[in-house]
């Protein structure tokens, strides 16, 4: 990425913020923090002023006027520790704001509209772990954008007052060239600035391959520890299956593809490390060697001699920024990266949301129906063809047909969350809808939480909810409605079934979409739950996606799909 493409990539991230509703705090923490820096560089413009007097009064054995001195020296230290305390917490404070507004920025990008959903879908690669973008990158940003750009100002300041005493203090030195005296004006300015340029070329020639390194490594670290997490979360599949070692084989291969980039980036730190240890210790000396010969001369005494070599060491700095500053700067850039194309991906989602037309509509009727619905999988194969359909209130819906044919594809085209579908769906305006899904997702939470997911719809106590798990033939978990743990590990998938049910019975909706949602009951108990279900939901039209036989009972209707696109409906009786 060249100099121009990061900087506006950077600003493509902050600039959301600098202009957001919090603007005028923001530029106002800003200042604050600026100001303070302003006067902290004041502070150590005085403290080189001060060694002059300082190793001058040493000199001239002067007692007095170093008391005085040293008394100067308390209160200008004093001060300088205050001010930094305070810059630290103003811009420790900006940090955390900055942070959480962005936060809350991108995972609302993440969510909005189901792009989390769609990124899975894109035929091409999509973003790598968005979870790392939003925790880690985020928090990345914000630090090094901060820390770097207020250094550099800082830097900026420093240098801008330092070279004006390195310009006094330097006189006029005379270069001897073919017998004559050449004038050399601020001589110790130059030779710091052109220091500087031989270190921070020699820097960028051997920190640049930094920048790909340190993008890599985020990318190695994050799939390794995701490679973790599906162990911990598909932790019975696998004891089942006996699959440690080819998990453990998994694992290590990510996390040698770690070990391999990372004695990559120790290789080069370790390149830059002599590099920029041996051009700050070889400072000190150059600082002494070009200013020596103004002392000797007796153009400048002893105190002068040390203002100069403080004095030129924070040129020096100032002029180094790059070189100090490289591995945050490789670090910054290529965090920069990995947000930019995060936001790249969500934007290409929602342009391939609009690229496809809208299939489900909300109008005011009280039935369902379906208008020459056409199904696709994402590389254009179809699935259903010209579907149609007419589903009045009270009626249901069994959707039947061979693995693969989409069935469950069909259902999440009736949710509106599959993008590959044209036609058109109409839903009732003012309907309640609950998709529930053959597993059904259990948040860390308590129980209680987990049974009124994603919400209440109703005030209900907890008699209501302990008479809906009896009902289930969940009774054990009656007691537990205050205890909060992982409920998707604790409980069966079986059990997990039953407790999508449970929420169905609570909540009430006007349409409840069932995509296999008893494959893991048996026959007995799914009776149970579809005869509470048809018993309880007198008003909720169901609608489910399922292979068993026994399924057709509880369903008035019947649509069974061929794979091919070919669809056939046909009518059953209700079993009561």
């Amino acid at each position: 990425m060249r100099r121009g493409v990061m900087l506006r990539g950077a600003w493509r991230i902050a600039r959301t913020y600098w202009f957001s509703e919090e603007k005028w705090s923001a530029w106002l923490l800003l200042s604050s923090v600026i100001v303070l820096n302003l006067v902290l560089v004041y502070i150590t413009v005085q403290l080189n002023l001060w060694q002059g007097s300082f190793y001058d009064a040493i000199q001239n054995f002067n007692y007095a006027g170093f008391l005085k001195i040293m008394e100067q020296y308390a209160l200008l230290g004093v001060l300088f520790i205050v001010v930094k305390g305070y810059q630290i917490y103003v811009r420790m404070l900006l940090h955390l704001r900055w942070r959480r507004w962005l936060t809350e920025r991108y995972l609302s990008a993440w969510l909005k509209k189901k792009s989390y959903y769609r990124l899975q879908l894109m035929a091409r690669n999509a973003t790598d772990n968005p979870d790392q973008r939003i925790s880690e990158d985020v928090e990345l940003f914000v630090m090094l954008t901060l820390r770097l750009s207020v250094d550099f100002l800082q830097d900026v300041v420093t240098v801008f007052s330092f070279v004006i005493i390195l310009w006094n203090l330097s006189g006029v030195f005379y270069l001897p060239v073919g017998g004559q005296q050449i004038p050399i004006y601020g001589y110790l300015v130059w030779l710091a600035l052109a220091y500087a340029i031989v270190g921070t070329y020699w820097t960028l020639k051997v920190g640049r391959p930094l920048v790909r390194l340190e993008y890599d490594q985020q990318r190695y670290e994050a799939d390794f520890r995701f490679s973790l997490v599906r162990v911990r979360e598909h932790a019975e599949s696998i004891a089942l299956y006996g699959g440690e070692n080819n998990e453990k084989k998994n694992c290590m291969n990510r996390f040698n593809q770690i070990v391999v980039n990372f004695m990559k980036i120790i290789d080069v730190r370790k390149k830059l490390m002599w590099l920029t240890t041996g051009y700050s210790k070889i400072s000190v000396i150059f600082a002494a060697l070009i200013a020596s010969p103004l002392y000797f001369r007796g153009q400048i005494h002893f105190g002068q001699m040390f203002q100069i070599i403080d004095a030129y060491n924070h040129v020096q700095v100032g002029f180094s920024f790059i070189i100090d500053s490289f591995t945050q700067l490789a670090q910054w850039r290529a965090v920069i990266n990995r947000l930019n194309n995060f936001l790249t991906f969500l934007e290409a989602v929602q342009t391939e949301e609009r690229s496809h037309p809208e299939v489900v509509s909300r109008q005011h009727h009280t039935d369902f129906g379906l208008e020459g619905v056409n199904v696709f999988q994402p590389n254009g194969q179809k699935l259903v063809q010209d579907l149609t359909l007419k589903l009045p209130v009270g009626q249901s819906l069994l959707i039947t047909g061979p693995s693969g044919c989409g069935k469950s594809t069909l259902l999440r085209t009736l949710a509106g969350i599959w993008p590959y579908a044209s036609g058109r769906i109409r839903l009732p305006r003012k309907a309640r809808l609950m998709f529930i899904p053959q597993k059904a997702y259990m948040p860390i939470n308590t129980l209680r939480e987990v049974l009124l997911y994603p919400g209440p719809a109703r005030s209900l106590n907890d008699a209501d909810l302990q008479a809906v798990l009896t009902a289930c033939r969940l009774s054990h978990l009656t007691g537990r409605l205050d205890e909060w743990m992982d409920w998707g590990q604790a409980l069966s998938l079986g059990e997990q079934q039953r407790m999508a049910f449970v929420r169905a019975l609570l909540q009430k909706p006007d349409w409840l979409f069932l995509d296999e949602a008893t494959s893991a009951l048996d026959e007995i108990t799914e009776q149970t739950v579809y005869r509470l279900a048809v018993k309880a939901l007198t008003k909720t039209t169901i609608i489910s996606v399922g292979h068993r036989r026994t399924l057709v009972s509880y369903h008035q209707n019947r649509l069974l799909l061929g794979g091919d696109g070919s669809w056939e409906l046909r009518t059953a009786s209700l079993r009561s």
